[in-house]
């Protein structure tokens, strides 16, 4: 009976090792660690606070036109429709003919 080698069970048995192997190097990894300069990240996001308040009226201000001009066109889009009863009625005439 030992004669006889199962490949498919070996097979397996390598793949789970492999995962189990992969999952514990990817969890001991460091991250890498970058000097960063404090004091120059501080200035750019006080930078970015002085822009976003000219930047938000403006953006305001915009929103009020495009709304403006989006509410127009759905008026004049909702007016034509039509029914599609004109389809049921040629079915009923094709049944009687026949």
């Amino acid at each position: 009976m030992a004669g006889t080698s199962l490949k498919r069970k070996a097979r397996k048995n390598r793949v789970t090792a492999k995962k189990r192997v992969d999952s514990i190097q990817r969890l001991q990894q460091k991250p890498v660690i970058k000097n960063v300069d404090i004091e120059a990240v501080k200035a750019e996001f006080a930078k970015a606070d002085k822009k976003k308040p000219a930047a938000k009226k403006e953006a305001a201000k915009e929103e009020k036109a495009e709304a403006k001009k989006e509410e127009a066109p759905k008026a004049k889009k909702a007016a034509p429709k039509k029914k599609a009863a004109p389809k049921k009625t040629e079915d009923k005439e094709d049944k009687k003919e026949d």
